[in-house]
């Protein structure tokens, strides 16, 4: 699977190659922040696959927390492209950068929903687990 996305002013883009690890929907408190609110849905995408093709982005890692993820975005719009958890071989891309949205097609399971909010959804049937799933 080969996607491209980039930020909202189109100076950072980016190409995704490889098969998604895992299609989501997050709920932590950090999400919440970069989203406005709501869930974050992303893709994990092998970082192998994964390259900037424009500008690169900036980059903020917060120092008071343990293992923090480093979040990447465009320094002119601001959008959120993408996260990288420390030690994992992945990239975690936000699906509204997306040129193509749909191709995410549907979350597979819900994480950190210890953090959800009452007008958060998780669809019935769904795997939803309070932290990360054991692997």
């Amino acid at each position: 699977m080969k996607l491209e996305g980039g930020c909202y002013c189109g100076k950072v883009r980016y190409v995704a190659e490889g098969e998604p690890m895992m299609k989501a929907q997050c709920h932590c408190r950090e999400c919440q922040y970069i989203s406005g609110g709501s869930t974050n849905m992303f893709l994990l995408m092998p970082v192998a696959g994964f390259k900037y093709t424009g500008q690169a982005p900036k980059q903020f890692t917060r120092a008071d927390l343990e293992r923090a993820v480093t979040r990447e975005f465009c320094a002119e719009c601001g959008t959120h492209v993408v996260t990288r958890p420390p030690g994992l071989p992945a990239v975690v891309v936000k699906v509204g950068t997306l040129d193509d949205p749909s191709l995410f097609g549907e979350p597979q399971i819900a994480i950190y929903t210890i953090d959800k909010q009452p007008y958060h959804h998780v669809p019935e049937g769904m795997p939803a687990f309070e932290r990360l799933p054991q692997r």
